[in-house]
């Protein structure tokens, strides 16, 4: 379960190449939760956000990756998922991986 500490749930290895081909969020808990997603880029720790304080309902998911769209993440690079209330979401990734 992920909470209000960010949590890396994918590190792209060094000299590979992956790509995002679907993420769920699944609301846990009776509550509203704010959900964010950001990518960071290491080694420089640079970060960006997918999506910032999206609303998702009680007990229902919300796809941030849907129709097709994909995410490049680059050598190094990680994937975060950070909630405003603790042990709040599970996130499921699917990924095709390069190396």
């Amino acid at each position: 379960s992920i909470g209000t500490v960010p949590v890396s749930v994918y590190t792209a290895d060094v000299g590979s190449y992956t790509t995002i081909i679907g993420m769920v969020l699944a609301n846990l808990t009776e509550s509203v939760v704010q959900a964010s997603v950001t990518l960071t880029a290491n080694p420089d720790s640079v970060t960006g956000y997918i999506v910032k304080d999206v609303l998702i309902a009680p007990n229902s998911s919300l796809r941030v990756l849907n129709s097709g769209e994909k995410l490049i993440v680059a050598s190094q690079n990680s994937l975060n998922v950070q909630t405003n209330i603790n042990d709040s979401i599970d996130c499921v990734l699917s990924y095709v991986e390069i190396t």
